[in-house]
């Protein structure tokens, strides 16, 4: 039996062709949009869904629903010379700041980590929300298992879920997955934030940006530390938040976001030589507002004489403005 190909059916099968081919595309292309991006450095357990709108429990609002009371408010005002003095003497001590990986043993006054963790308190929250948990380790079996949990997971971090670029960016720092400061610092305090409260009835209470919230406290505790004379290394162990959670008995809405163990430097302590940006290069400062990028030049050339001298000149930008002439030299002019 011979089988022979017409025009007409071979038009068919590319027909088919294509169509299938144009099939498997399309399959192709909604799996790429489908597949969530993978981001191994991203802690699954600090995921939690507490958007800015939520649904929250019924009847939440009602129990929240108090007035507070306002009640007058001052705060100390310097002269113009000790507010400088101030800020200056502040910036200096917070710059002498370094993250310090060899912590000694040499016990801490409890105090001092209590007024530093008030300290910590007193930092702005979403609706004031307050979602914060600073837990205070000092027990050395204790510190111990911790320092399993994370060098465990560390490790694993570090050959398989950072990637090359991420370890690579660290050698400057030699950094790895031991942490013997662990268990030499005299406390660590693991700082869990609250994705979301219980109320009094037993429901669950919103806490608004409770990271942003929790970080911003964080960043009064490294200042109260750094003013107490200490030190410490701000780590946030990948992957560990579930078992120091269970190990530490904390509640499942609250996620571990950063442990920082406290204590002096060590003798032979040491810290990479690194320079922090100066102000030009993390300050953008916007001192006026010009359409022409060249009116902007002009401009502190011509302020940086008296106005006097330039009757003449905002007469003719007056009339330019009522004749609508735009261009950098009578934007300028009109600033003045």
């Amino acid at each position: 039996m011979s089988f022979f190909l017409t025009p007409v059916l071979i038009a068919v099968i590319c027909v088919l062709i294509g169509w299938i081919f144009k099939s498997e595309s399309k399959k192709a292309d909604n799996e790429v949009k489908t597949k969530p991006e993978h981001r191994p450095w991203v802690d699954e357990d600090l995921k939690d869904s507490t958007e800015l709108h939520q649904i929250e429990d019924e009847d939440e609002s009602h129990e929240l629903d108090e007035s507070v009371e306002h009640i007058p408010f001052s705060s100390p005002r310097y002269p113009e010379n000790e507010m400088i003095k101030r800020s200056q003497e502040f910036y200096e001590l917070l710059n002498q700041r370094r993250s310090v990986r060899f912590i000694s043993n040499e016990p801490v006054p409890r105090q001092v980590i209590d007024n530093v963790i008030k300290t910590a308190g007193t930092a702005p929250s979403g609706a004031h929300t307050e979602p914060w948990s600073f837990v205070v380790v000092q027990d050395e079996e204790v510190k111990h298992r911790i320092r399993m949990i994370v060098e465990e997971e560390e490790e694993v971090n570090y050959k398989k879920r950072m990637g090359d670029k991420w370890v690579n960016d660290l050698k400057k720092l030699k950094t790895n997955w031991i942490k013997e400061y662990l268990d030499t610092a005299p406390f660590l305090i693991l700082i869990f934030k609250k994705v979301y409260g219980i109320t009094s009835s037993g429901r669950r209470k919103t806490h608004y940006y409770n990271e942003i919230s929790v970080s911003i406290a964080c960043g009064f505790l490294l200042a109260a530390l750094q003013n107490a004379g200490l030190v410490t290394v701000t780590t946030t162990p990948l992957n560990c938040g579930p078992r120091l959670r269970t190990l530490l008995d904390r509640p499942d809405n609250e996620k571990l976001l950063m442990l920082l163990p406290v204590g002096y430097p060590s003798k032979d302590s040491t810290v990479p030589d690194l320079k922090r940006k100066p102000l030009e290069e993390i300050m953008v400062e916007k001192i006026r507002s010009f359409s022409h990028p060249e009116a902007y030049c002009f401009f502190l050339s011509l302020e940086q004489h008296s106005k006097t001298h330039f009757d003449w000149i905002v007469s003719f930008s007056s009339a330019s403005n009522q004749k609508s002439i735009s261009s950098p030299v009578t934007e300028c002019l009109c600033m003045l």
